[in-house]
């Protein structure tokens, strides 16, 4: 990605930050300044103690809800597990809620040890491209007379932001946060090398989009029979009521394709929530159920779009909906078993204490 010029400010210098890095601290310290920036257009100084705030309300959602890990080298996940555990923030707080938590109690003992572990190198580290081979010391000393034009100056734990860079950073937000967040994927993949789409699980979404078309699909299905049970609890399901459960979680595979959704009591959301269900007790009531959907689906509206979501099945729909119960159960075995075992990996716990329907 080509970051763009302007003035004074060096792209060529900038596009280096994320060279030869090794934790996530540089991205998310270069996204929480240029959201506090832009926050407040008239500021030109920030404390290292609001930045760091930003950083861990911006690493919050990947490492609570998606359970990303961000390698060995990388502390700011156990710190912020240890932050949610101390101050009991709901782990789906909004990102202002979470920075306002931290800087409230940031004189509380636990806190001030996390956030300065950020302080130790970060900040300094940040300004290599600028001031390249330095003692923090030499940093600090450099970037106060704005070396090499650096983006900003170090003074007793804030730094200044240069004023040459004020309006580019306004200016070109978007772009210098998806180049960052662009980078954080090709990191954060190589340390989660099982995991599907990293880019979108990153930022938590504003919404979620309606399953309109979704529950369209399973409502033809339901009307032709009649009725459907559900495979966790055996409550008869009838069109509309009912709800549409993730089989593998939403916050682990990020989708809404059709093959990972299945109706389901309204009580199964809340008490299944993110856990793995046992492919052992409900993957083959599931299958039976989406295959019987598939074909009956075909039959009465053979063009409709969200067939195109069992493509990832690698077979055409008409050789899916010929299939023996058998193979199609295979192949939904063969996609779901490593993406359960993955999850499971990563900490995604297995849903234990309802019993399969029988």
């Amino acid at each position: 990605m080509v970051l763009p010029s302007q003035g004074f400010v060096d792209a060529g210098r900038l596009s280096r930050i994320y060279d030869n890095t090794t934790a996530t601290y540089k991205f998310y310290w270069f996204i929480s300044i240029i959201d506090l920036i832009c926050a407040n257009p008239s500021r030109r100084i920030f404390s290292f103690d609001e930045i760091i705030a930003g950083m861990i309300a911006d690493a919050w959602y990947p490492i609570h809800y998606f359970k990303l890990s961000f390698g060995k080298l990388d502390s700011l996940e156990s710190n912020i597990l240890e932050i949610q555990r101390t101050l009991d923030i709901p782990i789906d707080a909004s990102k202002s809620d979470i920075k306002a938590q931290i800087l409230m109690n940031i004189d509380n003992h636990d806190i001030r040890r996390i956030v300065h572990v950020f302080t130790l190198n970060v900040p300094y580290r940040f300004l290599s491209p600028w001031i390249p081979g330095a003692t923090n010391s030499q940093v600090i000393t450099e970037s106060q007379v704005f070396v090499n034009n650096c983006p900003y100056a170090i003074f007793d734990k804030t730094i200044l932001i240069n004023n040459y860079w004020v309006d580019y950073l306004i200016s070109y937000s978007d772009i210098l946060k998806d180049f960052s967040f662009w980078n954080l994927s090709i990191f954060l993949q190589k340390r989660n090398p099982n995991v599907p789409d990293i880019p979108s699980k990153l930022i938590r979404p504003l919404q979620r989009s309606p399953l309109t078309r979704q529950h369209r699909f399973w409502d033809r299905y339901i009307q032709s029979v009649g009725h459907i049970n559900c495979i966790y609890t055996g409550v008869e399901l009838t069109p509309g009521k009912y709800d549409l459960d993730h089989f593998i979680p939403w916050s682990f595979v990020v989708h809404d394709m059709l093959w990972n959704l299945l109706p389901s009591d309204a009580s199964i959301n809340s008490s299944k929530s993110n856990c793995i269900p046992s492919l052992d007790k409900y993957l083959e009531p599931m299958t039976k159920i989406q295959h019987a959907a598939l074909r009956e689906n075909y039959a009465s509206n053979p063009s409709d779009k969200l067939f195109e979501d069992y493509l990832v099945f690698r077979c055409s729909i008409p050789e899916l909906i010929d299939a023996s119960d058998s193979y199609f159960f295979e192949l939904f075995k063969n996609e779901f078993t490593p993406m359960a075992q993955t999850a499971t990996n990563m900490g995604f716990a297995p849903w234990i204490n309802t019993p399969a329907y029988e």
